[in-house]
C-alpha cells in the first residue's frame, strides 16, 4: 500500500494478472451484448440449450458470462499485490486446463454440459490455461522470495 502523494510500483506479475482479469471482464460484460453475441434471444441461464454464440463462434450462457464476469473480479482483487496476482495467474491456469480437459470429455449435447462449452471454448480454454500458466511462472520470478510462501 502507497501513502499519499507517492507512487505505486507494480511488478510484472500484477500488470500480467490486471490485464487478463479486465480481459475476463470484458468478455463477461460482451457475452451479454447482442450483436456481439449471436442468436441472443436464445441465451439460456445455463446448459447446452444455451445456442448464444460470443462472436459467433464460443458457446455461452448466462452462467457463462457470470463465470467470466466473476473471474475478472477476482483477478483484479488478486492483482492488487505481486503474491495475489501469481496465484491468480497459476490457479486460473489450472482451472482452464482442468475445463478444457471437462470439455474434451463430456458430450456437448448432454446435461453434462451446464457451462456450456463448445469445442472453440475448448481450444480457447487450452490456450488460456497455458498462457496464464506461462504468465505466471515467467513474471512470478520477479516477486521476492518472502512474497510467495514455499512449501516444506
Amino acid at each position: 500500500m502507497s501513502r499519499p502523494g507517492t507512487a505505486t510500483t507494480r511488478t510484472p506479475v500484477q500488470l500480467a494478472a490486471t490485464a487478463v482479469g479486465a480481459v475476463f471482464l470484458v468478455v463477461g460484460i460482451a457475452g451479454f451484448i447482442p450483436g456481439l453475441t449471436t442468436d441472443y434471444d436464445m441465451l439460456e441461464f445455463a446448459g447446452h440449450e444455451s445456442r448464444a454464440m460470443l462472436l459467433g463462434v464460443f458457446a455461452v450462457s448466462m452462467l457463462h458470462n457470470i463465470v467470466h464476469l466473476a473471474f475478472g473480479v477476482v483477478g483484479l482483487a488478486l492483482a492488487r499485490t505481486a503474491r495475489g496476482a501469481y496465484f491468480f495467474l497459476i490457479g486460473g491456469g489450472v482451472v482452464y486446463l482442468v475445463l478444457w480437459l471437462y470439455g474434451l470429455v463430456i458430450d456437448h449435447e448432454s446435461g453434462a454440459n451446464f457451462v456450456p462449452v463448445n469445442t472453440a471454448d475448448n481450444w480457447l480454454h487450452l490456450v488460456l490455461g497455458l498462457g496464464m500458466l506461462a504468465l505466471g511462472f515467467a513474471l512470478g520470478r520477479s516477486i521476492r522470495p518472502g512474497d510467495v510462501p514455499r512449501t516444506r
